[in-house]
């Protein structure tokens, strides 16, 4: 069973490598992932994945969301370098998209299903053209691509906490869900772009295995006192789930 540190993953939205680097430092010992995004990657290549993924025997978790034509992104996936140990692509490329995703990694690395984003809301997904019965209520979305998800072979999804108990009792235990969009009621994020946000509480509580969390801690006047306090909400949901 995985502790509460190991269900932590800080994300290094960062600039720049050398802000990277920091944080690796400053939390390595807190947390149990760090994840690489957009930002990160756009600003320092490929290079940065396989230096970070040296420093830290658990890998790291690649967050690029990949989505195109199954050939172009299988390309891709077959060129990610050692040390990846989860990564993410989108859910609604079909079955056979995620099927070639799956089987340009497995089982090397952990492929996650991004269900719905969790900066969407209601009205978001209304104006993108999505039928009400699924717009009104996102859960129902994201249960429709976990299943198409655990279909193709995926190891998981990301999704918000919020549906995090949906998903397990639909699909099971086995089934990883990976929750961003975590926010501590003792946090305060300027301009914040979340719409489906949680506690770390409520998501490990409804069923989360793993919790992304950025600018709380990374805002935070003490990052690693902010990391164990969410660690510390975390292991009070373990011990009450």
């Amino acid at each position: 069973m995985l502790s509460a540190k190991e269900r932590l993953i800080f994300a290094l939205d960062v600039p720049k490598s050398e802000d990277a680097w920091h944080y690796l430092r400053l939390l390595k010992e807190e947390v149990g992932l760090f994840k690489v995004g957009l930002e990160l990657f756009m600003a320092e290549g490929p290079q940065v994945l396989g230096e970070l993924a040296a420093a830290l025997p658990g890998g790291i978790f690649l967050d690029l969301k990949f989505h195109d034509i199954p050939a172009t992104v299988q390309g891709a996936l077959g060129r990610l370098p050692q040390g990846v140990a989860m990564t993410t692509v989108h859910s609604d490329q079909g079955l056979r998209g995620l099927k070639a995703m799956v089987q340009a990694l497995s089982p090397r690395v952990k492929v996650l299903a991004v269900t719905v984003l969790t900066s969407l809301s209601s009205n978001d997904l209304l104006s993108l053209g999505y039928d009400p019965q699924y717009a009104q209520d996102p859960t129902r979305l994201v249960l429709l691509r976990a299943r198409l998800a655990r279909e193709a072979g995926c190891r998981g999804v990301i999704c918000s906490g919020r549906e995090a108990r949906a998903v397990k009792d639909a699909l099971g235990e086995d089934f990883l869900v990976v929750s961003p969009g975590i926010r501590p009621a003792w946090a305060l994020v300027p301009g914040d772009d979340q719409q489906r946000p949680v506690t770390p509480y409520e998501a490990i509580k409804n069923g989360a295995d793993y919790l992304v969390v950025g600018r709380p801690i990374r805002q935070a006047p003490d990052p690693v006192a902010a990391a164990r306090q969410t660690v510390a909400e975390i292991e009070k949901a373990l011990a009450e789930r």
